[in-house]
């Protein structure tokens, strides 16, 4: 069951803040009210593919910061845990200060709530939300635990997000910021392809 178009399930739970600041009531809906969030799943701290894509993630904040995105990390992992991950050298397999929060959902009700999580080890998908000012989920990708995601990816959907709702636009194949949109019409889609079919 997919959560794209639907509002996305709130939560409140411990967090260690950008700041290595602990808190016992992380609120999703007071930290992205009227703003756009990315919700970044992983399995766990002091693993494999993880330290990988946080590190990738909190190397692009300032593109996430450009495009007035909140950034959310969340495991199943402790605060404890989360804390001792950033403390740990990225040489050692640690992540380092990570300017964006981590969620401890420890008891599992936030990767059911978005349906991610693994049916046999407890632990969440690689399952990545966009969602939009409204609070509405408008694409959502998951992956199996082998599998590291493309944060690049992640920013072009928001991109096309932010590119739709500004201009009224669709986003072909592909698409960049920066390149021609579509209107919703059979017309434009013929001047579209003539055009570019070539290229996709």
């Amino acid at each position: 069951m997919t959560l794209v178009g639907k509002v996305a399930p709130d939560f409140v739970a411990p967090a260690v803040l950008p700041s290595g600041e602990g808190v016992d009531s992380f609120s999703l809906l007071k930290n992205i009210e009227g703003k756009y969030a990315l919700i970044f799943f992983y399995p766990y701290d002091f693993t494999f593919v993880c330290p990988t894509e946080l590190i990738a993630l909190n190397n692009r904040m300032d593109g996430f910061k450009e495009r007035k995105i909140e950034v959310i990390g969340v495991s199943i992992d402790s605060t404890h845990t989360h804390n001792a991950w950033r403390k740990t050298a990225i040489a050692s397999g640690g992540i380092g200060e990570v300017k964006f929060p981590l969620v401890s959902d420890v008891k599992h009700n936030i990767c059911q709530s978005y349906g991610i999580q693994h049916p046999e080890n407890g632990a969440s998908f690689r399952g990545a939300f966009i969602i939009d000012k409204k609070g509405v989920v408008r694409v959502e990708m998951i992956n199996d635990f082998p599998i590291g995601r493309n944060i690049d990816e992640i920013l072009r959907l928001f991109d096309a997000v932010q590119f739709n709702e500004q201009h009224g636009e669709v986003c072909p194949v592909g698409w960049q910021k920066g390149k021609e949109g579509m209107k919703e019409t059979y017309q434009s889609v013929s001047q579209y392809l003539e055009k570019n079919s070539n290229d996709l």
